[in-house]
């Protein structure tokens, strides 16, 4: 066996083993809330975000990567396709670890700001601190404090609408069914732009914004009045089922898009770094951006997959159960929060992470029910744990390339 096989075979299992850590922990808080609010079982969460993943990944997914994740390093360093090689196997797996250890404590942490923080440890051994943008690497840090306080303010804002307009009318299963296709019509709205913002696929459409409000507003309209038909049609006689059974159906398909989103999204965190070793071996060179054969994305996806069907249930118990109590419309609010979260953000140019938005939402909903509602031990646990992401990673990172350059 030569010894570009023996790299690019190690390459697979630290790609597989990321992608495995990515749906442990980073999917996993995209069922979350429906979970903690009983819309589905985890049984459930697991089957529909596995394959949801895995199609998000393959059919949404990115078909070139950076070759460096987020610009974080200078691409100076990889002039040498033997560091950028080593410096990718490194980067993989020290996030890789750092994310699997945060899932062992049940915590939810971001695989981007993992393999952020993997990458600062590789470019600091490869060319010293110099090749660092340490302003996007600020920019980091600012997304601890943005995506969850924006989330938080949202899922606040979105949860009292409900309680006023809805939950303490004299007929709230009427006043329910009456303005679904309003609930509706505004989460579709946010995912049809989220989809044509956020995704791979949406970006190489590249429609202009007037045109993307215009249709994601018409989508919004037509599926919102079609929903209350369905949700009418599921539910047979809605007043006996009652107005947080109406908001479950909601909350399955926001929660749904969530992990479509995210396999095509956080994809590239495994397969990214997996995409530049397999070019490398097959090439001998590597360039700025790298191509992402289509078997590297449904490896990603399966991984993806596989890791939420084996550990998924530790992040989903941690942020469904442990941070406050959920109902079907708290999880509403908590799913329409982190998308426009996200959305917005990323559209104003600001940094964000949907893990750290979904921690943000859950909080927004419990503090709506009184601050003694929300358990901020546990909030300040995975506080901590998302200040230590990037450092983690980093050290990891560089005593792994230390290591891997001597046996390589």
């Amino acid at each position: 066996m030569t010894p570009e096989t023996i790299v690019l075979i190690v390459g697979y299992v630290f790609g597989f083993y990321m992608a495995w850590n990515i749906g442990a922990n980073d999917v996993a808080n995209s069922m979350a809330s429906a979970v903690g609010a009983k819309a589905i079982t985890v049984r459930q969460a697991v089957f529909i975000a596995g394959i949801l993943n895995v199609v998000g990944a393959v059919f949404l997914g990115s078909h070139v990567t950076d070759t460096i994740r987020k610009g974080i390093v200078s691409t100076q360093v990889l002039g040498d396709p033997e560091l950028a090689l080593v410096g990718a196997l490194a980067a993989l797996l020290s996030a890789a670890l750092w994310v699997s250890f945060a899932t062992w404590k049940s915590l939810p942490v971001s695989t981007t700001h993992s393999i952020v923080g993997a990458m600062i440890g590789f470019g600091i051994m490869a060319g010293g601190f110099s090749v660092i943008q340490w302003a996007k690497l600020g920019a980091v840090v600012l997304s601890w404090v943005i995506s969850p306080l924006f989330a938080m303010v949202i899922s606040y804002l979105m949860f009292k609408a409900i309680v006023r307009l809805i939950l303490s009318r004299k007929t709230p299963v009427e006043s329910a069914m009456k303005l679904s296709p309003a609930f509706i019509g505004i989460a579709i709205f946010i995912v049809i732009l989220s989809f044509l913002f956020k995704t791979p696929v949406g970006k190489t459409l590249a429609i202009g914004a007037p045109a993307a409000v215009l249709l994601a507003l018409v989508l919004a309209v037509v599926l919102g009045w079609l929903g209350k038909k369905v949700i009418q049609k599921l539910l047979g006689d809605p007043a006996a089922a009652g107005a947080e059974e109406i908001f479950r159906r909601i909350q399955i398909g926001t929660s749904c898009y969530v992990a479509l989103a995210q396999g095509a999204n956080d994809v590239a965190n495994a397969i990214g770094p997996l995409a530049v070793i397999y070019f490398i071996v097959k090439t001998g060179v590597v360039g700025a951006k790298v191509p992402v054969p289509i078997f590297l994305l449904l490896f990603g996806g399966v991984g993806i997959a596989c890791g939420i069907s084996m550990a998924g249930y530790r992040v989903m118990d941690t942020l469904g159960h442990k941070i406050t109590t959920l109902s079907n419309t708290r999880g509403f609010s908590v799913d329409f929060a982190a998308a426009t979260t996200v959305l917005v953000a990323s559209k104003l140019g600001l940094p964000v992470s949907t893990t750290h938005a979904a921690v943000g939402g859950v909080m927004g909903v419990g503090i709506a029910r009184g601050i003694e509602a929300v358990n901020f031990r546990i909030i300040l646990r995975i506080v901590l744990y998302w200040v230590l992401t990037v450092p983690a990673a980093a050290v990891t990172s560089m005593v792994l390339y230390t290591i891997l350059q001597r046996v390589l």
